[in-house]
């Protein structure tokens, strides 16, 4: 399976600090890599994978603000529908602006909502509805206009995560500071409860920080510690006594409330949007709807073991689950979506056909070949655009590169082998009586198709 996996840009994939869409895009790209199979990671230059990458925009636009975002975003998605026909499915990360893309090309769509920006944006979704696939991140995500393929939570790098039994004295609020998010309540549930509370995240409203919580920054109980890098983040994560998330809108996931307790860190939530389908209510922490309630939570955290908060985390939210079920999702999808011009050797472009020829534009992935086989109807006529072949035709070899051709008369054992590093690119002519699929007799497949 050959999967273009289509990554947002404002970040770097995965993200040197903040970036959870581009984080999510990346431990799948990886988790689907270690299991074998062939991705090609469409996202900035700066990115790292061991698939393949494919790219355009050389930074984040969030890093270089002299990049107009939507001119790169235009350049970006368009590069990989352009390329649509190399891969057998693609990965949409990038909202809804791909789906325009979609109708324009065979190979089936599928989307990760990573979330709605507005209820604005759901008439595209609607659109193409009966023809993308669509995955939610959580239940509580799902908007009662579009079918969904399913439901997949995001997977974490459990081991990335140290686990703590011993934590500090301090309450942690990690996220975007924005009045979404909560940081001025958490302060409020720190202040009424009387602890420590250390404040991390990228600044995404500066009105809110300089009038909600700036004033509140005393550099004693309420620390802010700014937008620290991975190594920071975890370390406050496994040190904090409980991460406070007193969200204000239905957030659909939340990889910070799940890598803390990959930490053994407990969590304590406004009962609000995927927050009831990742918390489990004295288990790894407290679903609460005030901050009155919050801090009567937290005089029930010493109750929580650390060790099941990591336990939930490993069982519910790793990466290989993730991985799992992204693959059962593809799998679902591409048998619905049979497609005769792709196989497992590469893929092809009926060009022409009329009553006596037929002009196909074929491309043979690298080390793959097709079968040995012959034909009782036609005649066929090899012409190399572009790579390196090995033919054999009956008893003997010939190697063809760009420029060359060779005759495959009708009745004579044939078969073609990529033997180079890129796709071996060729154009088949066929002329006689019949042009028909069934008119192959494979002698040898490496596909199990004799």
């Amino acid at each position: 399976m050959k999967i273009a996996m289509l990554s947002p840009i404002a970040w770097s994939t995965p993200p040197k600090q903040y970036g959870p869409w581009e984080l999510v895009v990346s431990l799948l790209t990886e988790g689907l890599v270690k299991r074998g199979f062939d991705v090609t990671l469409f996202a900035t230059a700066d990115s790292n994978t061991a698939g393949k990458l494919h790219t355009v925009c050389a930074r984040p636009y969030e890093e270089d603000k002299e990049l107009d975002p939507k001119v790169w975003e235009c350049l970006h998605i368009s590069e990989l529908f352009e390329h649509a026909d190399e891969f057998d499915i693609i990965h949409n990360h990038y909202d809804f602006l791909p789906l325009s893309y979609s109708g324009l090309v065979q190979t089936p769509v599928v989307t990760t909502i990573h979330g709605f920006s507005s209820k604005k944006i759901i008439p595209v979704y609607q659109k193409y509805n009966g023809t993308a696939f669509y995955v939610s991140i959580s239940d509580a995500d799902r908007s009662p206009h579009l079918d969904y393929v399913a439901t997949v939570h995001h997977g974490i790098d459990i081991e990335g995560f140290p686990f703590n039994e011993k934590p500090d004295d301090y309450l942690l609020f990690l996220g975007r500071i924005h009045p979404d998010k909560g940081a001025r309540e958490a302060i409020e549930i720190a202040r009424a409860a009387g602890m420590r509370l250390r404040i991390a995240g990228y600044i995404q409203d500066q009105h809110y920080y300089e009038t909600e919580v700036k004033p509140f920054i005393d550099n004693d109980q309420i620390t802010y510690e700014g937008h620290v890098s991975n190594d920071i983040k975890n370390s406050l994560l496994s040190n904090a006594v409980a991460l406070l998330h007193p969200i204000h809108f239905e957030e659909p996931f939340g990889l910070t409330v799940v890598e803390s307790m990959a930490c053994g860190t407990p969590i304590i939530a406004n009962n609000k949007g995927s927050m009831p389908e990742l918390i489990q209510e004295g288990e790894n922490g407290f679903l609460v709807t005030d901050i009155e309630e919050a801090v009567i939570a937290l005089n029930k955290i010493p109750g929580i073991s650390r060790r099941r908060c990591r336990d939930i985390a490993k069982e519910r939210f790793s990466v290989e689950r993730m991985v799992d079920d992204y693959i059962r999702t593809y799998e679902l999808i591409l048998s619905k979506c049979k497609r005769e011009d792709h196989r497992p050797w590469g893929y092809y472009e009926t060009i022409s056909e009329s009553s006596d020829s037929k002009v196909k534009r074929i491309n043979v992935y690298s080390g793959k070949r097709l079968s040995l086989q012959r034909h009782k109807q036609r005649d066929e006529h090899w012409y190399v655009i572009k790579g390196i072949g090995l033919v054999r035709l009956n008893d003997k070899e010939f190697q063809l590169q760009s420029g060359d051709s060779i005759n495959i008369p009708k009745g004579a054992l044939h078969r073609i082998t990529n033997t180079g590093q890129d796709n071996l690119v060729f154009i088949e002519v066929q002329t006689g009586e019949y042009f028909g699929e069934d008119d192959i007799e494979r002698i040898e497949d490496d596909f199990g198709r004799e």
